[in-house]
């Protein structure tokens, strides 16, 4: 009986010490509770802490500070974030404008190219245009100072057995001097209108072509009625009779180049004797010209 009211009384002052500690440490508890969940410096403390578990991260806010925004690392790496974004788009936009300018160079090299091709093709032909006018005019020259060398009077009448710009265009091509002295030798009248297409500025390529494009009018089926002032068949039998057969010849080969139907049209005049020397000095200079004019008197007799 001493032993049960032994253990009722201890029994009776842990109670007592229970009911005075309780609300104590329930106050403690609760005011530390507070104290973190209004004191934001401890709070972010605390979450961060917790943050750094592994599993318990999960279900923790994010620290934040005292005026509710998140703290200077998120807004530091929002803004690190938000540059990026801005950054990258600007790299895509000048990559995007590169790929435009290196597309519209590559258009432009192309085109370039094509330009320079074409411009290469026309030097080329130019050149070539350019050699075979000057080809020409070295005929020409040539024809001119071989007829510088024949006599005035023997000269004169062959000249004028050609068209006018013909006999105009070899005429240019002399030396004054010699010019002179032929026109001395022809009729007045066809010298007056050869002296006349003289003394008018025009180029040597525009001689040329009108020299050819009478050469062409002549050798059409109506033919032009020809001028009094050239010669007549017996005239130039005459002319090339007294002349070399050298000479003749060579003056005959050179006037092929221009107009092989005049040669044709000499030959036609001379004599078997003379045509035959004439052609034996021409076959000896040239056999292809010759075999060629041969052939055309033959198919003209």
């Amino acid at each position: 009986m001493a032993d049960m009211d032994i253990e009722k009384q201890g029994y009776s002052g842990f109670e007592r010490l229970m009911f005075f500690m309780t609300p104590i440490l329930f106050t403690i508890v609760l005011l530390g509770a507070l104290y973190v969940l209004f004191n934001t410096e401890t709070r972010n403390q605390m979450l961060e802490i917790g943050n750094s578990v592994p599993f318990l991260k999960d279900v923790l806010p994010d620290a934040k500070t005292a005026d509710g925004q998140p703290n200077d690392n998120e807004l530091k790496s929002a803004n690190l974030n938000r540059k990026i974004d801005e950054l990258q788009a600007q790299l895509q936009e000048k990559e995007a404008a590169l790929a435009e300018t290196t597309q519209l160079k590559s258009t432009q090299e192309e085109e370039l190219k094509s330009m320079q091709e074409k411009i290469d093709k026309l030097t080329a032909s130019n050149e070539e245009k350019t050699a075979d006018d000057q080809a020409y005019q070295a005929k020409i020259q040539e024809l001119a100072g071989m007829y510088s060398k024949i006599t005035p009077s023997k000269a004169a009448p062959i000249l004028q057995s050609m068209t006018m710009d013909e006999m105009v265009l070899v005429l240019d091509s002399m030396r004054p001097d010699d010019r002179v002295r032929i026109l001395e030798k022809m009729n007045p009248q066809t010298a007056a209108e050869a002296t006349m297409m003289l003394k008018d500025t025009v180029t040597a390529k525009d001689r040329q072509i009108a020299a050819l494009q009478a050469e062409l009018k002549k050798a059409k089926p109506a033919e032009i009625k020809q001028p009094s002032s050239q010669l007549s068949s017996d005239q130039l039998s005459a002319t090339f009779a007294a002349m070399d057969a050298k000479s003749a010849g060579e003056l005959l080969l050179k006037m092929a180049n221009i107009s092989p139907s005049k040669v044709i049209r000499i030959l036609n005049t001379v004599d078997d004797n003379t045509r035959s020397a004439i052609l034996a000095e021409m076959s000896g200079i040239n056999q292809n010209i010759t075999a060629q004019l041969v052939s055309k008197l033959m198919a003209g007799s």
